[in-house]
């Protein structure tokens, strides 16, 4: 996938230095102020912030009503009052494999409620008595879905719990595939698993392979696809960026039966009250809310 990469300098218009305090306090300032714009990931850089968005997700325009409402809070995050300011530059990010590094060394098995292992290929497995807990192997290839991120293992634990014998799952922004290979080894029917990632949709395919599983369905494209797909879902997964979620809920509703539920994560707390309201404009009930070092799941079912 192609990204812009987003170069913020944060700058004193007398020409002195941005005291150090100022400098971090705006550094934690900017990402949630532009978040609407499409960020996925930001790193300090020594003037100020660098931030990573697809292309296909980008929203200048929120980028720029982000910075609007940060300079009315510059003034108070400073001794020299008015004197900061924030630009931007916009450049493509290099088109490289950015988990190169991290792909070699693989990571640690991760063990979600003592009821689930994921591993790589790269690591044994540790000691487990018995019984043994499922097994899920994961080899990550440009891929988002390891277990390592909070907002994955809340997922995989929901659905731990869940009945899902017979199920029919729709796996929202797959990733590596895991919330699809984890709902199929818990006993669901079939998975149908869609990314806009070609990595990701052949991550998925090659992961469920590594997992012997043989029941899910894989489709390159957004949610538009599933306008070929048949058949309604009883289990909805959606792991992605809030705006995307805000926007596609919609289609999603529409592909749940009657009593279906839907798990959302990939956004913040601050966040989830509006991810609720959709939700209930959508006639969807809300069934539980859990939260992992602030960001957030919520659960709903259809009524």
């Amino acid at each position: 996938m192609k990204y812009f990469e987003v170069e913020f300098t944060i700058a004193n218009r007398a020409g002195s230095p941005v005291d150090a305090d100022t400098l971090q306090l705006l550094r934690d300032l900017l990402p949630s102020l532009v978040a609407e714009a499409g960020f996925e990931s930001f790193e300090d850089t020594p003037q100020g912030l660098r931030g990573f968005v697809q292309t296909d997700s980008f929203d200048e325009t929120a980028l720029k009503e982000g910075l609007q409402q940060l300079s009315g809070l510059m003034p108070a995050a400073s001794p020299d009052e008015g004197t900061l300011s924030v630009s931007y530059t916009v450049a493509d990010a290099e088109d490289k494999n950015w988990n190169a590094d991290w792909e070699r060394e693989g990571f640690e098995p991760i063990c979600i409620d003592n009821r689930c292992i994921i591993h790589d290929t790269l690591h044994p497995l540790p000691f487990v008595a018995q019984p043994s807990p499922l097994t899920i192997t994961i080899d990550a290839r440009q891929a988002f879905g390891t277990g390592n991120h909070e907002t994955t293992r809340m997922i995989v634990g929901r659905l731990l719990n869940l009945d899902l014998q017979g199920k029919r799952v729709l796996d929202c922004g797959c990733g590596t595939g895991i919330l699809s290979i984890v709902a199929a080894k818990c006993g669901a029917k079939e998975a149908v698993a869609y990314d806009i990632d070609e990595w990701s949709a052949d991550n998925t395919r090659h992961n469920a392979e590594l997992n012997q599983v043989d029941n899910i369905e894989v489709l390159l494209g957004d949610i538009h696809v599933l306008s070929h797909v048949s058949g309604v879902f009883d289990v909805v997964l959606a792991n992605i960026n809030r705006n995307i979620l805000l926007q596609d809920m919609p289609l999603m509703k529409e592909v749940m039966a009657h009593g279906a539920r839907i798990i959302l994560s990939g956004f913040y707390v601050d966040d989830g009250l509006m991810i609720a309201e959709k939700a209930g404009e959508l006639g969807m009930r809300l069934l539980k809310t859990s939260s992992d070092n602030n960001w957030c799941m919520l659960e709903f079912c259809t009524e």
